[in-house]
Parts: structure tokens; C-alpha cells; sequence
């Protein structure tokens, strides 16, 4: 195991969550549509009350009508400070459409200051005004994941890598990769969801912190309680 330094960052607790003024933390680690899918989005915002009904019946249109795995090409680079992962993670979703704008240029519109950068809200907001329009934020409130909003994470990373948008996520706290591999930001982060295997139950992660090892896999279930608390923009 390689411990590798990071910084731990502050954190701002706001009425609707406790929002990541996020920059790395102390890194610990070891990496077509078929047919019509219904969505579960009704466009730009954030959906907290989901209808397991529905979310379950989309995971089975998933199964049937998109491709068992997908992986989009990305250009990757590391955090340039130790408070832009944001703008650093922003920009590998950006580059897969097209887009190749400095961090600087990501980290003055995102408003990310050496506190790092508000919340989920902020990178949907950029990744529309800049790439596709079609991102929306989803928030899970609260300190554990439910099991709907872990099949809302598979359902919305199928259907965002498959339409071409790689998902930013908002993430604190350790997780373990399929690798058995820890990550460690208790001071929170943003990293790049790239690609999935196993129709959204395994997805791929560039991460911006640690360029010796700056992508690899997770568990859906994992990455959704990684995101507790916090949100995602897709």
C-alpha cells in the first residue's frame, strides 16, 4: 500500500446538505442506445424523492436496450492545486466532448477559491454552460445511500456515458475500489465517472488527485455511498 499526501480541506454545511468545499484529501490507494429508455430526470435540478417503481423498471429497460458496458476516451490530467479538483475533474468530463479548457479558466467559473468549490450545483452549471446542456445534479441527503438511489446512480451513469456525458461526482470519506484498493478524502473530492461495465453496476473512475493511479473501478452500491451527503452532476 502507498500512502501518498494530500490536504484536507474545510467544510461548509448549508440548508439543503453538507456541501464539499471540497479539495483532496489524504490520499491512501494501491485505477449505443438500442432503442428508447425512459428517463428518470425531468430536466436541470435535483431529485431527492424517487419512486422505486419506477427506478427498478428503468434499470430493466437498461438491461434490455443498452449495451452491457461502455467506456468514453478522455483527456486526463491531474489537479494543478491542491484545491482544484473540481475544476480538474469538470475538465476530463469537458475533454470527452470536445472541450479542452485550461483548469483556471474551469476553476473561475466554477468560483472554486483555495476553499475548493461549493457543490455538485456548481459543476452541473459548467458542464452545461460549457459542453452538453442536458447535466442535472442529484443530491443523496443523507449519511448512507438508499437502495433507489443507488439503481437512480446505475440508471443515470448508463444513460449519462451513453449520451456522452462522463458524470462528475461529489464524494467524501474512504472507499474501497474492486481491486480492494482504499481511497481516502475525508476532506472531500470530485472525480470523473468515465465508463461502466456490468450495465451500470461496476462503473470506471478517472480521479484527478493521484496521477499514478488515476483510474480505476467501483461498485455502483460503493460509489453512491462514497457520494452520501453529497451529490452528483450527470
Amino acid at each position: 500500500m502507498t500512502f501518498v499526501t494530500r490536504w484536507l480541506p474545510a467544510i461548509t454545511d448549508t440548508p439543503i446538505r453538507k456541501t464539499a468545499l471540497a479539495v483532496a484529501g489524504l490520499a491512501i490507494t494501491g485505477g449505443a442506445i438500442a432503442g428508447p429508455v425512459a428517463t428518470l430526470d425531468t430536466g436541470p435540478g435535483t431529485s431527492l424523492n424517487l419512486d422505486p417503481t419506477a427506478v427498478t423498471q428503468t434499470i430493466k429497460d437498461i438491461e434490455s436496450q443498452h449495451p452491457a458496458a461502455k467506456h468514453l476516451d478522455y483527456q486526463y490530467q491531474p489537479q494543478s492545486t491542491y484545491y482544484y479538483c473540481a475544476p480538474a475533474a469538470t475538465r476530463i468530463a469537458l475533454s470527452a466532448q470536445g472541450h479542452t479548457p485550461s483548469q483556471d479558466d474551469v476553476a473561475t467559473k466554477l468560483g472554486t477559491t483555495e476553499a475548493g468549490t461549493n457543490s455538485a450545483e456548481d459543476t452541473t452549471r459548467v458542464l452545461n454552460d460549457t459542453g452538453d446542456t442536458n447535466y442535472h445534479t442529484v443530491e443523496i441527503p443523507n449519511p448512507t445511500a438508499t437502495p433507489t438511489e443507488m439503481d437512480r446512480l446505475q440508471v443515470d451513469v448508463v444513460q449519462a456515458i451513453d449520451a456522452g456525458r462522463p458524470v462528475v461526482a461529489n464524494i467524501k470519506g474512504t472507499a474501497v475500489d474492486t481491486d480492494g484498493n482504499p481511497h481516502s478524502y475525508e476532506g472531500g473530492h470530485y472525480l470523473t465517472i468515465v465508463g461502466y461495465d456490468d450495465h451500470g453496476r461496476t462503473v470506471t473512475i478517472a480521479d484527478p488527485a493521484n496521477p499514478n493511479h488515476s483510474q480505476y473501478q467501483m461498485s455502483t452500491i460503493t460509489l453512491a455511498n462514497w457520494i452520501a451527503e453529497r451529490g452528483y452532476s450527470a
